[in-house]
């Protein structure tokens, strides 16, 4: 696939929200959801346009000195370990689950992510595709 093949609007978006060849995961989906993409479709665009994602909103990768922010939850909100294990695949837990159980429950997604650092459970599957 060459960036050619990629939606043209998207491309512009991504470029005009990028800065010295990275993007921050807030301002890539910011023009994901402006156009009504897919995010797949973003994170292949980026790939193709060389520009990095930092400042992942679950705190996992992109941020100086040590790349990943999040820390283990002190205590796990009532019932959100119950709902974290149920949507586990392999004992870890998608990206987009993890965004949309904190959605459900009005919680942020460095949140939900602190709470599975605390559980010792495994985000994967960047709706980005950065991992």
């Amino acid at each position: 696939m060459s960036v050619h093949n990629v939606n043209q609007k998207l491309v512009d978006a991504l470029k005009e929200a990028s800065d010295e060849g990275s993007i921050d995961c807030a301002a890539a989906f910011t023009a994901i959801e402006s156009l009504k993409t897919d995010p797949a479709e973003a994170g292949a665009a980026l790939d193709l346009l060389d520009i990095s994602i930092k400042a992942c909103q679950l705190g996992l990768f992109g941020y100086s000195p040590d790349k990943k922010i999040v820390k283990p939850a002190e205590s796990v909100p009532g019932g959100l370990e119950k709902e974290i294990t149920a949507q586990l695949s392999d004992g870890r837990l998608a990206c987009a689950t993890a965004w949309a159980l904190a959605a459900s429950r009005g919680i942020s997604k460095m949140e939900v992510a602190s709470v599975c650092e605390k559980l010792g459970i495994k985000i994967i599957r960047c709706q980005l595709g950065a991992f």
